[in-house]
C-alpha cells in the first residue's frame, strides 16, 4: 500500500484504543475484534503513514516518534466524527450523572472510559466521587450516586466487569515482613482487602498487628514505603517503587477480587446515566 492512502477512521481508532489499553488483548474486546484483526488494522496503518507507530516488545507497546505525533492527530479526527454524527443525528445527550470509583480503579482504568465518553457526549456533566466500595455501595443503594465502579461485597452485585488480584507489598529498603509480629496497614471494616488480608494471615497461623487503618489508598502507600508496615493493595495501585511479596517472602497467597458495575433504581429514567453505564461496560468489561 502507498504511502500516500488515506487513512481510515477504523484504523485509527484501533490506533488509539490499543493505546490507552495498553496491549492488543485489553483493546480487542473494547473494539469487539479479535487481535488478529487489530494486528492487521495497525498494520494498515503503519503501510499507509509509511512508518511503524508502535514498537511492540515482549510485554507492552511503546509509541515510536512517529506514533507520539499521529496519535494527537487521531485523537481529534475521531472527536470530530463523533461530534458531526451526533450534529447530523439529533439532540445530543444532555444533563447530569454521578459516578463513584474507588481510588486504585479510578488511576487505572477510569481515564479511558472518561476520555471516550466525553468524546461521545460532551453535553454531559460528570460527577466523580472517589470512595471506598464500602462507601460508594450504600450511596448506590440511597440513589445518591447513579453509578460505581466497586469490588463486590457479595455474589451477583452488579454487573461483573474484570477480576481483580490482590497483593501483598512492601518497601525493600526496610524489609517489613521480615518483623514479628507482622506489622499490617489494613482497610476499613468491611473491606473485601481486608477481610482476605486477616484470613490468610490467621490461616497461616502468622502473628501479625494492625499498625495502621485508613480507607485511604495514598495512606496504604505511605505507610508501606515509610517502612511502618506491609499493605494488601489491588495489583493494579502498586507503584512501580513497591515490590510485591510473595510466598518466598513468607506471606500468604490472596484470592481475585470481583469488580462490578453497580447502578441506582433512580438512574434508570436518566438518559446520561444510561449512556455512561453502557460506556463503562464497553470500555472495562472483560468476556469470562
Amino acid at each position: 500500500m502507498p504511502a500516500t492512502a488515506d487513512l481510515q477512521l477504523d484504523w485509527l481508532r484501533a490506533f488509539v484504543t490499543v493505546v490507552d489499553a495498553g496491549s492488543l488483548t485489553a483493546a480487542a474486546p473494547q473494539l469487539h475484534r479479535s487481535q488478529s484483526a487489530l494486528s492487521m488494522q495497525l498494520k494498515k496503518l503503519e503501510d499507509a503513514v509509511g512508518r511503524p507507530v508502535l514498537a511492540r516488545g515482549p510485554r507492552h507497546l511503546d509509541l515510536t516518534p512517529t506514533g507520539v505525533e499521529l496519535l494527537g492527530h487521531a485523537r481529534r479526527l475521531l472527536e470530530l466524527h463523533a461530534e458531526t454524527l451526533a450534529a447530523v443525528r439529533g439532540p445530543a445527550i444532555s444533563g447530569r450523572v454521578s459516578l463513584g470509583v474507588p481510588d486504585d480503579y479510578a488511576a487505572t482504568y477510569l481515564t479511558p472510559v472518561l476520555r471516550s465518553f466525553a468524546t461521545r457526549h460532551a453535553g454531559v456533566e460528570i460527577t466523580l466521587v472517589c470512595e471506598q466500595s464500602t462507601a460508594l455501595i450504600p450511596k448506590v443503594q440511597r440513589g445518591e450516586l447513579d453509578l460505581a465502579v466497586v469490588t463486590r461485597d457479595r455474589p451477583q452485585r452488579g454487573t461483573l466487569l474484570f477480576q481483580e488480584m490482590l497483593v501483598w507489598v512492601g518497601a525493600a529498603q526496610h524489609e517489613a515482613w521480615r518483623r514479628e509480629p507482622l506489622p499490617v496497614a489494613v482497610y476499613e471494616p468491611g473491606s473485601r482487602a481486608r477481610r482476605e488480608a486477616l484470613a490468610a494471615l490467621m490461616a497461616q497461623r502468622r502473628a501479625h498487628r494492625i499498625v495502621y487503618n485508613s480507607s485511604s489508598l495514598a495512606g496504604h502507600l505511605a505507610a508501606v514505603e515509610s517502612g511502618l508496615a506491609v499493605a494488601v493493595l489491588t495489583r493494579c495501585s502498586v507503584p512501580p517503587g513497591l515490590l510485591v511479596l510473595q510466598a518466598r517472602h513468607g506471606l500468604p497467597a490472596l484470592p481475585a477480587i470481583e469488580v462490578s458495575l453497580v447502578r441506582s433504581k433512580a438512574s434508570q429514567r436518566s438518559a446520561a446515566a444510561e449512556a455512561l453505564h453502557e460506556q463503562v461496560l464497553r470500555t472495562l468489561r472483560r468476556d469470562a
